[in-house]
């Protein structure tokens, strides 16, 4: 194979060869001859990271999946069957659920890969996956959730008073300033960034200084089928860590007495069925067809986290159930909070009386489940998977910089 900067950089090769290599580079099967890398940060379980990397995988079957650990079966089998290779942090102790304890140790991991001969490194990355560094003359894209959340917009959501213990919240005082100056650093080993909203553009360009496209995430919209059940709850599916404020929700219905229903798990799980009432049920993760099932029935979804994009209130649009969330960041990209169509509505602070108030007014108003389903089937899969396709041919076309 000849090296990849003699095969990209196209200032580098005489004017005739370039116009072959423009005809051969549009055509749709060109990419499969490709030595591609796919880096992810981690393999735990099926969240929205995930969904996007499962269409990566689709796309390109072929590739190698570069990660920082793997609980085996955790991930879709698409995902699953793909040539996977983990770094060193996939042999340490109690890696499947205590992984984010290794976080200093995230940057040597994600060195230690040798991306030396891919051709194309695509990175999808919420921590450490774009500090990948590809070899030379090889393309990097990445697809960036968000720049690392746990050192920088939601530090003290995970280090904060109250979030985490004494010792900790001092190793972190040392730590965290590098984490930052690495992820900072490490953001030129990037040749093009996409962003999963608008929202996170502005963080990439706010700590990154670099600007990034945006091509908002896959829903599996055909997945889900428009229901007009009400079963007389509402419904959150999340993650049940800091940042996702499930607390907020708890509270509320502890105080309205409404039926909620909660699926996920995560670190804050104990905490919060402890601190819940009988009316508020934790289902755990669930399976594709019972998800599907619970977000047809449900009165409304409860989104009351800040999202970096949120593919969850899309797929419960695509079952034309409307959202209630907290009015900021990648919801406002995703809700429609306007009397001629509305698809779900805001609330404008992340406290008890607020989500109530919202709540309240919920009660009063009528949604159309069509409408609501007709806005989700904007972010289907079919549409994010050809512009993701579309966007890697355009850039190969470009010289590296």
């Amino acid at each position: 194979m000849q090296a990849a900067a003699s095969r990209f950089d196209v200032s580098r090769i005489p004017s005739t060869f370039n116009i072959i290599h423009l005809i051969e580079m549009t055509d749709e099967n060109s990419v499969t001859d490709l030595r591609i890398a796919l880096v992810h940060d981690w393999l735990t379980g099926m969240r929205g990271g995930e969904k996007v990397l499962e269409v990566l995988c689709e796309l390109y079957p072929h590739a190698t999946l570069f990660t920082l650990l793997h609980n085996k079966g955790s991930v879709s089998e698409t995902i699953e069957k793909m040539k996977i290779r983990t770094s060193f942090i996939d042999r340490l102790p109690l890696k499947a659920t205590k992984y984010r304890n290794y976080l200093p140790l995230f940057p040597r991991a994600i060195e230690s890969f040798d991306f030396s001969g891919f051709d194309l490194v695509f990175s999808t990355s919420h921590a450490v996956a774009k500090g990948a560094r590809p070899g030379p003359g090889a393309l990097h894209i990445c697809y960036c959730h968000t720049p690392m959340r746990y050192v920088w917009e939601l530090y003290d959501e995970y280090f904060g008073p109250g979030r985490a213990g004494l010792l900790t919240r001092a190793a972190m005082s040392i730590v965290a300033p590098r984490l930052r100056e690495w992820d900072v650093r490490t953001s030129d080993r990037v040749n093009f960034f996409i962003a999963n909203s608008h929202n996170v553009a502005s963080r990439i360009r706010q700590y990154y200084h670099r600007t990034a496209d945006v091509i908002h995430p896959p829903v599996n919209v055909d997945q889900f089928s428009v229901s007009e059940k009400d079963e007389g709850y509402f419904l959150i599916v999340s993650a049940l860590v800091p940042y996702k404020r499930v607390d907020l929700a708890v509270e509320t219905f502890n105080q309205t007495g409404e039926r909620l229903l909660i699926v996920g798990s995560g670190p804050e799980s104990k905490k919060l069925q402890s601190n819940s009432n009988k009316n508020i049920q934790f289902l755990g993760w669930q399976g594709d067809a019972e998800l599907s099932r619970l977000y047809a029935g449900c009165r409304a979804l409860i989104f009351p986290g800040i999202e970096d994009f949120g593919i969850v209130p899309l797929e419960a649009m695509a079952c034309g159930k409307p959202v209630i969330a907290f009015g900021k960041g990648g919801a406002l990209e995703t809700v429609v909070d306007d009397p001629s169509h509305p698809t779900g509505l805001f609330f404008s602070e992340q406290t008890v009386p607020s989500l109530r108030e919202a709540m309240a007014k919920f009660s009063s108003l009528k949604f159309d489940p069509v409408t609501i389903r007709n806005h989700a089937e904007r972010f289907a899969c079919s549409k994010f998977k050809e512009r993701i396709r579309e966007y890697v041919e355009q850039k190969l076309d470009l010289p590296r910089k």
